[in-house]
């Protein structure tokens, strides 16, 4: 580290409030603590999941088991299923993207600050909404004769399962019209439709946020094909959820109008259609699965070239088949419906569309491969669940491409195969990147490295666990275990081997715990970072270590992709990268101009009102699930007045205060104008 010139630290101008504490949280518009919110929001729902899917693998490590009653199994893998998909690896994916995307391309904050700050917010009650129908929901009657939602008016009180029985029970999927007021009484199922709708809503409002990011507030000289993977990869999933969350959006309002007002869109006996919410839903539901896992895609495309010291194989490739596989995406949702009654030409074309689908897909494998390849690799924790993440994701891949077989498919689709399938792709595919993430950009979140062994047990141990989980499901379905079952008879002879899966499952619950530990003591007391502890490529590392809240001291000009790495490197006569004599000078500057900012720097002021606005908005979902009584019908209007009043304060409130420059500023441009004046006189 060479001596470097001390300056005066520039101001950084913004509302003097909720610098600090718990206000400070609560206010922020700051896209790394709305990142680190999600994070952790997400984390917490992975743990329910975690926790209400170790219930389901009690339950079924015994034949004939009475562990849980059938309502309860219903419910548990009713919300274990949607906890995973809509309230961890979609909010985990938005953490990254969050924190990160700004960083990646060079830019002081997203396009929309408080737009950010309010999609945070609306999915955090929009998680509370939907978890509090353990509480007030009701499987039975919607309203007691008091007039007192779900399970409070129980008779006796609750019983130690009565929270379960009266929870969504219609699968993470909620088909129609088993799911409909016919078949699912009562409001557990009104909690689950209305709570996706908030979710969703939050969901819409970042992918329009980080799309006007990208395409407006790019670094000088960051061309469209000089952004890191994971910010392209970060773009094509704000474009999926763009055009197919209003899918799933209206096929919810249709759920709510059929329980709430009595229409019949799903119910045959009044010439509604159960297909058409199949349609639909698998509309959302299948570039779902690429929203959840092309963020970790993304990372992975991140951390391979760093740890093999090489360029990403086919960079252009990797990003053009990113997009190929959302497009192709919104065309195969009808291999989730094959045994549903779809005519044979639909089949047959539904078919090649999903065997079409795993070209791209097998091109960035290929060109993960060819990263690794002849590279130097290190073999640090987040390479290790970056390649676990390639290794997993092909299995799933493999196993998913049998289901492009029609006949295949209708022997596959109500047992554990598909089970299996889809958990190698979410969890061996999503999950493991997500991790490689979270070891790999610890530093920036804190200053300090994880520690190495305590992360690779976490690997192995989650390597290991996910394996005796998953790999075991594929035999049982293909041996006849029938999905969505909460018990089976001993003479089939499928006890051992779901032996084998409750201890797998509990394996990973021991990773998890690990990788907490090992998160909590390393933010405590983990080793410095410095500011580039991998020896990275793109220009995120080039800010101080944990990152400071402006993000660059001064605007990066990108000249090239991996910008960051060539500040560092040069190439020899063979092409050998070669690290430059004053790298380390650079890094040096790099680290003490990144805390001394030489010129005042302005940031959004904080703002109360993007929370205020969400709070109304399950108030008036609550409000609309007991919208025939006086007091829902209150709920309503009270809801409504809190967020149109947010709202308008929002509207008059501005951005920022004035800051001293600009005063300065105004006051000369004042004078010089006068000063024009008094001459033309």
């Amino acid at each position: 580290m060479t001596a470097t010139a001390e300056r005066p630290q520039a101001t950084i101008f913004k509302r003097p409030t909720a610098t600090t504490g718990i206000w400070s949280w609560l206010t922020t518009v700051d896209h790394k603590k709305i990142g680190i919110m999600y994070g952790y929001a997400a984390f917490f729902f992975f743990i329910l999941g975690g926790i209400e899917a170790l219930l389901l693998r009690i339950q079924l490590a015994q034949a004939d088991a009475e562990f849980l009653t059938a309502g309860a199994y219903n419910a548990l893998f009713t919300m274990h299923g949607t906890t995973m998909v809509f309230l961890f690896v979609m909010p985990v994916g938005a953490a990254f993207m969050n924190y990160l995307l700004p960083l990646l391309i060079g830019a002081r904050d997203v396009a929309f600050p408080r737009l950010n700050a309010l999609s945070w917010w609306i999915f955090f009650f929009g998680g509370i909404f939907l978890y509090s129908t353990f509480f007030f929901g009701t499987s039975l009657a919607p309203i007691s004769p008091e007039g007192i939602p779900g399970n409070l008016a129980a008779a006796g009180g609750p019983g130690t399962l009565h929270f379960l029985a009266d929870s969504p029970d219609g699968g993470w999927f909620g088909y129609q019209p088993n799911a409909g007021p016919l078949y699912s009484p009562g409001t557990a199922m009104d909690y689950w439709a209305l709570g996706l709708q908030i979710l969703g809503l939050a969901s819409l409002i970042s992918s329009v946020n980080f799309i006007v990011t990208v395409f407006n507030m790019r670094a000088k000289g960051m061309r469209l094909l000089r952004m890191p993977v994971f910010a392209w990869m970060s773009t094509v999933v704000a474009f999926l959820l763009l055009f197919s969350l209003p899918i799933i959006a209206v096929a919810l309002f249709m759920v709510t109008f059929d329980r709430q007002f009595g229409t019949l869109f799903f119910a045959p006996v009044g010439g509604g259609d159960p297909i058409l919410w199949q349609h639909l839903f698998w509309l959302f539901g299948h570039p779902e699965v690429y929203i959840l896992i092309l963020p970790a895609m993304g990372i992975v495309s991140e951390v391979l070239p760093v740890f093999s010291r090489k360029p990403l194989f086919g960079y252009s490739a990797v990003v053009f088949a990113g997009a190929a596989i959302a497009f192709l995406g919104f065309g195969v949702w009808a291999h989730h419906m094959f045994a549903s009654g779809i005519t044979p030409v639909a089949q047959a074309a539904f078919g090649l569309a999903t065997m079409t689908i795993a070209i791209p897909t097998g091109i960035k494998i290929f060109n993960w491969l060819g990263t690794m390849w002849g590279g130097r690799i290190r073999l640090t924790t987040p390479m290790l669940f970056a390649v676990g993440f390639v290794a997993m994701f092909t299995i799933g891949g493999l196993s998913g491409v049998t289901h492009s077989i029609v006949p295949s498919d209708w022997q596959q689709t109500d047992t554990y195969y598909i089970v299996a399938h889809f958990h190698y792709v979410l969890f061996g595919g999503a999950v493991f990147g997500l991790f490689a993430g979270l070891y790999y950009w610890f530093p920036k979140l804190t200053g300090k490295v994880m520690n190495p062994t305590l992360g690779k047990t976490h690997f192995w141990l989650q390597f290991i666990g996910f394996n005796l989980t998953f790999a075991p499901m594929h035999w049982l379905g293909l041996q006849g275990m029938v999905r969505r079952t909460w018990k089976y008879p001993a003479e089939v002879g499928l006890e051992p081997w779901n032996v084998v899966v409750t201890i797998g499952a509990f394996t990973i619950a021991a990773s998890i715990l690990v990788f907490m530990y090992n998160w909590y003591t390393s933010r405590r007391r983990g080793q410095d970072s410095g500011i580039d502890p991998w020896d990275a490529r793109t220009i995120e590392w080039t800010t101080p270590n944990p990152t400071p809240e402006y993000n660059f001291a001064t605007a990066p000009v990108v000249s090239r992709l991996d910008a960051f790495w060539h500040m560092k490197y040069d190439e020899d006569e063979e092409g050998r990268a070669v690290r430059k004599d004053d790298a380390d000078e650079i890094l040096a500057h790099l680290e003490y101009d990144g805390r001394n900012p030489s010129a005042p720097i302005h940031l959004p002021s904080p703002s109360y009102f993007p929370l205020i606005m969400a709070v109304g908005i399950p108030i008036i979902f609550y409000g609309i699930i007991y919208h025939t009584t006086m007091w829902g019908k209150a709920l309503i209007l009270i809801g409504a007045v809190i967020s149109l009043s947010a709202l308008i304060g929002w509207g008059i409130e501005p951005l920022e205060e004035e800051s001293p420059v600009e005063a300065e500023d105004a006051d000369e441009e004042d004078m010089e104008l006068e000063l024009v004046e008094v001459d033309d006189e």
